[in-house]
């Protein structure tokens, strides 16, 4: 019991911390309609049906936490992100760079999609490759939730999980899925050598089984000219090109933290939505950071359309992003001499917090941070079960 305890805990307070994504409006507390704009007919009052999985991911609603707005007297809402058809916010980088990488030819239809990840990119990915005709290997530390794990294969994934290890150590669990990545496209060009060279090969034995065939109608013929029995056989055997192994089409690094297609995911959807359903009536906006992609993306868009919202990152214990926001020094105890851990991040919240500045993350435009601590995340977390509701991104 206090082991499922414990789970449940850490699941809520992850789905608290991964999304901050408060935002707090003006005290007048205006009436404004929290459902989203795409996929409702406000004219009938039922929802349109979505065609495929693709298009059920987005368009998440803002819910108002009573709890918390009734005690601070502001309007506070959660993106429900959890609504997605994966359970996370990576839904919609999922689709994004999945997206883009068949646009530009980095990825094939049935390619297969590779990541290193400690979970909610990973189900994303092992849940929208599919949609678009690829596979899905993904590389993940082997102290994740085993349920992740279980849950990524339940999806039709391949699951490989590896020791934790620094970023620098090329057995990090994002350099191994961008090796696997290596491997299939290396071993796609081998096997498209080798059906090249058996194709070749067997266009040479056709022609001059033609040429064998083609001299037996011309002796037949000439034994009609001259009266004689006549028996063709005109139909040739025909050779097919063969393919050994013909599954393999490459692999694809999706690159979470660095691939800005991350970013653009936030930029050009989530941002937008909020700005809608709030009506452009937000005064802030908070949320934590593992690649950096959801804070970018969002914090850029709304300060172009409003340079006075404010936005801020909420940071977990071990992660040194909240010395880098308000200090402009990347650095956390937890790093101090004497004092480094195998696994800095020594917190119940999976997926959040990073001890480096990925490309997502400098796009980000953020007028400070706060430090939260597992604590406060479950006291939170208790705190808005009283208002039945989950808020996760």
């Amino acid at each position: 019991m206090a082991a499922a305890t414990a789970a449940g805990a850490a699941a809520t307070a992850a789905a608290v911390s991964l999304i901050a994504c408060y935002i707090l409006l003006h005290k007048s507390r205006a009436k404004l309609s929290w459902f989203p704009t795409v996929g409702f007919s406000r004219a009938s009052g039922r929802r349109v049906r979505r065609r495929g999985l693709v298009e059920a991911i987005g368009n998440t609603p803002l819910i108002r936490i009573n709890s918390l707005s009734d005690a601070t007297g502001c309007e506070i809402l959660g993106k429900a992100e959890f609504l997605n058809p994966g359970g996370s916010v990576k839904d919609r980088v999922a689709v994004k760079i999945i997206e883009e990488a068949l646009e530009s030819g980095d990825l094939v239809y049935g390619g297969t999609v590779t990541e290193g990840s400690a979970g909610s990119t990973a189900i994303s990915l092992a849940t929208v490759a599919p949609a678009y005709g690829c596979r899905c290997h993904v590389v993940i530390p082997d102290d994740a939730a085993i349920e992740k794990s279980q849950i990524i294969e339940a999806l039709g994934a391949t699951v490989e999980r590896v020791r934790p290890v620094s970023i620098t150590h090329r057995d990090h669990f994002v350099n191994i899925a961008r090796r696997r990545a290596l491997e299939a496209n290396k071993l796609a060009a081998a096997q498209r050598e080798s059906s090249e060279k058996q194709t070749n090969g067997l266009t040479h034995v056709d022609s001059e089984m033609l040429d064998d065939k083609l001299a037996v109608m011309q002796r037949e013929s000439n034994k009609m000219q001259n009266g004689g029995p006549a028996h063709v056989n005109t139909e040739f055997s025909h050779c097919g090109k063969c393919d050994v192994n013909s599954d393999s089409k490459g692999g694809f690094f999706a690159d979470q933290f660095e691939n800005l297609a991350n970013y653009r995911a936030h930029y050009e959807c989530t941002g937008p939505e909020i700005w809608k359903q709030t009506k452009g009536n937000l005064h802030a906006f908070v949320a934590a950071a593992g690649t950096g992609g959801t804070i970018a993306g969002v914090s850029r868009y709304l300060k172009e359309k409003n340079r006075s919202i404010k936005c801020f990152l909420m940071d977990p214990p071990g992660s040194g992003l909240f010395n880098k926001v308000t200090r402009g020094v990347m650095y956390t105890k937890e790093e101090a001499e004497g004092k480094r851990l195998k696994n800095p991040f020594d917190t119940i919240t999976e997926g959040i917090g990073i001890n480096r500045v990925t490309k997502n993350f400098m796009m980000a435009e953020l007028d400070g941070a706060y430090r939260g601590s597992d604590r406060e995340a479950v006291e939170m977390s208790r705190y808005m079960v009283t208002s039945e509701i989950f808020v996760v991104i």
